[in-house]
């Protein structure tokens, strides 16, 4: 798969705000890629899992995929984690239709930015049927697919593959906050 870039923006240095959102379907590496670009960046690391309500954990553990209506709550609270003034802050959150990483740059404000963790279905499915103590079941991976609204054109994106290596992704990332 392609890596591209969807805008030049330098990131801020380490002593400036940092709003960055690792977005993907489940089993894209959101949490691994969101720890290792944290680690790197100075910033600290929030697994949007961890701020789902126990009744939205419970759908998803049932097999049930989450509505927009499960969903607006959750993201108020990952942008509200985004927008806390003079934070470094990465989130691992899958964003997956355009409204609501629109809700999520509403929320945060600049310099709000996305990495998009482009996968297939199949690579995915294969990913989440080999985790083990994670709600999230294989079955629900090709509704994300159906949800999900890739983020071409968004000019505060960049994408990679999925399939590449976790040091690798988070080289590509650093360097394109950067550029």
């Amino acid at each position: 798969m392609a890596i591209s870039s969807m805008s030049t923006a330098a990131s801020p240095p380490a002593s400036e705000p940092l709003a960055l959102v690792v977005m993907g379907v489940s089993g894209s590496g959101k949490t691994t890629l969101g720890l290792a670009l944290a680690a790197a960046l100075g910033a600290e690391f929030i697994d949007g899992d961890d701020l789902h309500s126990d009744a939205a954990r419970a759908k998803m553990a049932a097999g049930h995929a989450l509505t927009d209506a499960d969903r607006w709550p959750w993201l108020d609270r990952i942008g509200a984690a985004l927008a806390e003034a003079g934070k470094r802050r990465i989130v691992a959150c899958s964003a997956l239709k355009r409204v609501y990483r629109d809700r999520l740059r509403a929320a945060a404000g600049p310099p709000l930015r996305f990495v998009y963790l482009a996968a297939t279905p199949e690579a995915m499915r294969e990913r989440v049927a080999a985790r083990r103590g994670h709600y999230m079941p294989a079955s629900l991976v090709d509704s994300q697919f159906t949800t999900l609204e890739p983020p071409s054109g968004e000019p505060d994106v960049i994408e990679v593959s999925a399939t590449d290596a976790p040091d690798s992704l988070a080289a590509q990332v650093i360097a394109r906050l950067r550029a």
